[in-house]
C-alpha cells in the first residue's frame, strides 16, 4: 500500500474558462455560494489539526481556477510556512498568472502546473470555449512569467482530444527540447462533457509516445514527480515528457492522494466518492480534531479498495455528470 501523504485542495469551483473536456457547451452550473466555501482559516485548521498529524506533507491548490480565489497569496504563504510542508504546488489555467507569478513565488509557491492544450490560438480558444478576444497570448504570457520568476519545475498540462489537438503533440513535446519545462499529456476522460467524449473518444499514451519516437526517439527519464505520470525525455532535451494514462494504464495501485473539495468534502478518488466525508460541516459544528482524524483515517484505510478502472469496466457506464471544476481538478 502506498503511503497517502498528498492532499489536493480545491479552493473554488468557479473558472474563467469553459474547457470542452470539462463543461458541455451552454451548460449552466450551480456554483457554490461564497459562504459555503471553506475559509482560509478552516483550510489551515484542517491541515494543522487533521491532515498533518496523519502524515500529509504534500499539498496542491486547485479549482476551478485557483487564481480567482480571494486571499490566495496569504493562503499560499501560510501553507508554505508550515514546518511540515514538504511540497506545495498549484494547478492553474495561467490566464491571470502574468500579474501574480512573482507574488505567489515570493509567498513560497515553487511548483506550478499550467494548462496549455494548444499552441494554435484558434484551437486554444475553441477548446477553452472562448468566443471573444483570443485568450492564448495572455495565457502564454503567464507561462513565460512563471518561467522568468523561477518556478521549477514548470509543468504544462495537455489534455489530448482526437481531432482537436492531437496533431500538435510533437510541437508541444518540442517545448521541452531547449527549456527545462515538463509537458504532461493527459488521456481524455469521460468527465464533464459526455457528448464530446462519445464523439471524440480518446488516444492512448502509447500512441502519443509513438508519434514522438518517430520524430526524435524517446528515452525513460530519471526525473520523477509526486504524481502518476510516466516520465520520458527526448534524447538531449532539457525538459521531460509525462504521460498520464488513467484510461489505458490504471495507476490506482500507486495513487498517494485524496481530494478536498472547495465546499469541504474529502473524497478518496477523482471518480469514486465511496466513504466521502463532509469535513466543513463537522468543523463548523465543533467536532474535535481527534474525531475528525479518526474519520479521515477510516477513509484512508478503504482507499486501496477503490479502483477507477474496475468502475469503468463494470456494470456502471463510467460517465460522470459533474465537471472537473465541481469535483476539484
Amino acid at each position: 500500500m502506498n503511503k497517502i501523504d498528498y492532499l489536493r485542495i480545491s479552493l473554488i469551483d468557479r473558472c474563467n474558462f469553459r474547457c470542452q473536456y470539462c463543461m458541455p457547451e451552454g451548460a449552466e452550473l450551480d456554483y457554490i455560494l461564497r459562504q459555503e466555501l471553506l475559509t482560509n482559516e478552516e483550510i489551515l485548521t484542517l491541515l494543522k489539526k487533521v491532515f498533518i498529524p496523519l502524515g500529509f506533507c504534500k499539498f496542491r491548490l486547485t479549482g476551478g481556477e485557483p487564481l480567482l480565489r480571494p486571499g490566495l497569496v496569504n493562503l499560499v504563504r501560510d501553507i508554505a510556512s508550515l514546518p511540515q510542508t514538504q511540497d506545495l504546488a498549484m494547478t492553474t489555467n495561467g490566464f491571470l498568472l502574468a500579474n501574480m507569478a512573482r507574488e505567489l513565488y515570493n509567498a513560497g509557491l515553487r511548483r506550478i502546473n499550467i494548462s496549455l492544450d494548444s499552441l494554435n490560438p484558434n484551437t486554444f480558444d475553441t477548446i477553452i470555449g472562448n468566443r471573444g478576444r483570443s485568450r492564448w497570448q495572455q495565457t502564454w504570457a503567464g507561462i513565460l512569467a512563471a518561467h522568468q520568476v523561477g518556478f521549477d519545475p514548470l509543468k504544462l498540462n495537455v489534455v489530448v482530444i482526437p481531432g482537436l489537438n492531437d496533431s500538435e503533440v510533437p510541437d508541444l513535446a518540442a517545448l521541452t527540447i531547449d527549456r527545462n519545462w515538463h509537458v504532461r499529456f493527459i488521456e481524455f476522460m469521460p468527465i464533464g462533457n459526455n457528448t464530446l467524449f462519445s464523439q471524440r473518444a480518446w488516444i492512448s499514451s502509447e500512441q502519443l509516445r509513438q508519434q514522438i519516437r518517430a520524430r526524435w526517439g524517446l528515452i525513460e527519464s530519471s526525473v520523477r514527480g509526486n504524481g502518476p505520470a510516466d516520465v520520458f525525455q527526448i534524447p538531449g532535451a532539457k525538459g521531460t515528457l509525462g504521460f498520464i494514462s488513467q484510461m489505458s494504464e490504471c495507476f490506482c495501485d500507486r495513487c498517494n492522494r485524496v481530494r478536498l473539495s472547495a465546499d469541504g468534502w474529502l473524497r478518496p478518488c477523482l471518480l469514486n466518492e465511496t466513504g466521502q466525508i463532509d469535513l466543513k460541516t463537522a468543523l463548523r459544528t465543533g467536532i474535535s480534531p481527534d474525531r475528525l482524524q479518526a474519520k479521515v483515517r477510516k477513509l484512508l484505510e478503504i482507499k486501496p479498495e477503490i479502483n477507477f478502472q474496475q468502475r469503468n469496466s463494470g456494470t456502471q457506464t463510467g460517465w460522470y455528470s459533474r465537471t472537473m471544476s465541481q469535483i476539484g481538478g
